[in-house]
């Protein structure tokens, strides 16, 4: 099977991986990101003498007519940042293929995993599905789930979806070439759905009037390799990595974002609700019993 891959990133790699070694797969090319180009991958296609078709506009009549001359068979996306029109989408015999670390129909859009422990889901997952110009919405070829639990943060889930997108990827890829696939249409799982925005800088800082888990979710939803949940005291500002739920807390209402003790780790603070241990933190000087963190400088 003759694949043109539109690929970035570490799950994108591990893919490469799965399917290089495939002797019935056959890489014709590799896009990479045109803005922000991925070096790694790039090595690996002249590695493995794969020529580098690089756009700014995949969908111009330049571009298709340099893919018409592979006659490819399949288009295979993973975590590429540019939108397939319907001439590109239909341009291989397989048409285009796309992978997302989201449970769709819910969890379309951006920053998945991020949203995910913010709103405190138990599972998430990787989907193979087919693109149409819609955002994340095409029929289903495969799906997995993956439990998520207390102990996961940011990276933990990062690292999972690594290797569940390689993997759930080239099984799609081997249904799709043994022509075994049954697609599931997202309107019949939910009419509606759901989408994520992107995150970008200033969605990171503490809203200390939640309760302490949607922080706790917040703060290990934001962890490195992320951008950190931050806060303030007197206009310093304090990035926290971690944060660990009082066992027993209870609820009573006190001023929020204070300092009430320090343990061996870190420091309790007061929510809107109970009380939490932070244990990872960066603050230039050093955090006192009555400190007051703040959502500003």
């Amino acid at each position: 099977m003759r694949i043109g891959y539109f690929a970035d990133g570490p799950w994108a790699h591990k893919a490469f991986e799965k399917i290089i070694t495939d002797d019935s797969m056959e890489i014709q090319f590799i896009t990479v990101r045109y803005d922000k180009q991925d070096a790694e991958l790039i090595r690996r296609a002249k590695e493995n003498h794969i020529p580098v078709e690089l756009s700014s506009n995949i969908n111009s009549e330049e571009f298709i007519g340099r893919m018409k001359l592979y006659d490819p068979e399949l288009f295979v996306s993973m975590s590429f940042n540019q939108i397939f029109k319907t001439e590109m989408i239909n341009l291989p015999k397989y048409k285009t293929i796309n992978c997302h670390a989201g449970k769709l129909p819910f969890y379309r859009g951006r920053n998945i995993l991020n949203w995910a422990l913010i709103n405190d889901e138990k599972e998430f997952g990787i989907t193979v599905h087919y693109l149409d110009e819609g955002i994340d919405t095409g029929d289903i070829i495969l799906q997995e789930v993956y439990p998520i639990t207390d102990e996961d943060d940011y990276n933990t889930l990062l690292n999972r979806a690594y290797d569940g997108c390689a993997d759930v990827l080239y099984r799609a890829m081997k249904m799709i070439q043994n022509e075994e696939v049954k697609t599931i249409r997202q309107n019949d799982i939910d009419p509606v759905g759901m989408y994520c925005g992107m995150r970008k800088a200033g969605d990171e800082v503490i809203d200390w009037g939640e309760s302490s888990r949607e922080i706790f979710n917040f703060i290990r939803a934001l962890c490195t390799p992320g951008p950190q949940a931050v806060s303030w005291i007197n206009g310093k500002k304090v990035s926290i990595n971690r944060a660990r739920m009082v066992p027993g807390a209870h609820a009573y209402k006190n001023i929020i974002g204070q300092v009430m003790g320090k343990t061996r780790e870190g420091f309790i603070i007061k929510t809107g609700d109970t009380i939490l241990e932070i244990i990872e933190y960066t603050y230039d000087g050093k955090i006192r019993v009555g400190d007051r963190l703040t959502d500003h400088e």
